[in-house]
């Protein structure tokens, strides 16, 4: 089968697009015959074995890539079951967590997959694993958002912050959306009551407060993010945006918790989402609100497989529009 595959850390360049062996089902695996799949921040984390600590915990492998395929989650059909698997079977429309997902075929669990709703296409099914379920977590599960809250999503814009504005908007809170000047309109038409153009204002200049802040950037400090909190307000930073090649999250993360024990504010971490904890029934709940009319994945632009290392450039530079998709022929 054609995939793309890196055999050492490094930029986009280094992924190629080769033959390799099509992945064995084992008794509680599934085969899904990828039609598309998602770029995500993690994808060029993985690529260039960033942040270094990673390597270090064997998260990423320490010379070179723990693994080949490039690829986090996607959109395609069931291609084989294990014989303990049931709910799935060949034919069936799918999305989720897998694994190598950059290739024609790609291997997972059931527990990582869901019906893909009837009103998507694969590219826009794509879109939404990753996305979607660290949106859900950010708002609901760590933030606990509920109606009438101020909410505010710094990149609201982006492929996170695109499905964090929707499902606030739909948990009735006011929502203030933080976005480049392009996304303006984009990020009103998904639900936001409020949008701040970073490129002419600073939402942390305290001229507004909030009680809850999903910061998917990680471009201010914690002292400025807190200052635009309510005394009791959380704040919600998402890992997968933390900068710094040596410790990444991770340095977030320990202030975080430094932080946190000596303050009112309720200051909270999420980590990018696949494979961990329970992505099931997260990837049900988005699932179940795209078909309802509640959230729609926003597909900036797509890439052929042959091209996934431009479309992995794109999502580095950090100006992605929703999401970027790689379609597989």
């Amino acid at each position: 089968m054609k995939a793309i595959v890196q055999e050492r850390f490094g930029p986009p360049d280094i992924l190629q697009l080769a033959d390799i062996d099509r992945p064995e089902v084992g008794a509680d695996q599934v085969l899904v015959r990828v039609h598309a799949a998602a770029l995500n921040p993690a994808d060029w984390h993985l690529m260039r074995g960033d942040p270094y600590v990673a390597r270090l915990t064997g998260d990423v492998g320490l010379t070179r890539p723990k693994l080949r395929v490039a690829g986090i989650d996607a959109a395609g059909r069931v291609e084989a079951v294990g014989a303990d698997v049931r709910g799935l079977q060949p034919g069936d429309e799918v999305l989720g967590f897998c694994p190598g997902s950059f290739a024609e075929y790609a291997r997972t669990t059931a527990d990582l997959l869901v019906p893909k709703p009837a009103t998507l296409n694969f590219e826009q099914a794509a879109a939404v694993p990753m996305g979607a379920v660290t949106a859900l977590r950010g708002i609901r599960t760590v933030g606990q958002v509920q109606a009438g809250q101020r909410v505010l999503v710094n990149g609201a814009g982006g492929g996170v912050g695109t499905f964090a504005v929707q499902i606030a908007a739909d948990l009735d809170a006011e929502v203030t959306g933080v976005c480049s000047t392009r996304n303006i309109e984009l990020v009103r038409s998904l639900g936001a009551a409020h949008v701040i153009d970073y490129t002419r204002e600073d939402f942390t200049d305290r001229r507004a407060h909030y009680d809850v802040i999903l910061d998917n950037v990680g471009n201010r400090p914690l002292s400025r993010l807190r200052q635009a909190l309510t005394p009791t307000g959380t704040l919600v930073a998402n890992g997968g945006g933390s900068p710094g090649h040596v410790f990444g999250a991770m340095g977030s993360m320990l202030r975080l918790i430094a932080a946190n024990a000596f303050v009112r504010q309720q200051l909270r971490m999420i980590l990018p989402s696949a494979p961990a904890g329970p992505t099931h029934e997260d990837l049900l709940t988005v699932t179940a609100l795209i078909e309802a009319g509640k959230l729609t994945p926003v597909v900036d632009r797509t890439y052929p497989l042959t091209d996934a290392a431009a479309g992995v450039r794109h999502v580095e530079q950090g100006h992605a529009r929703g999401k970027a998709v790689v379609t597989v022929p």
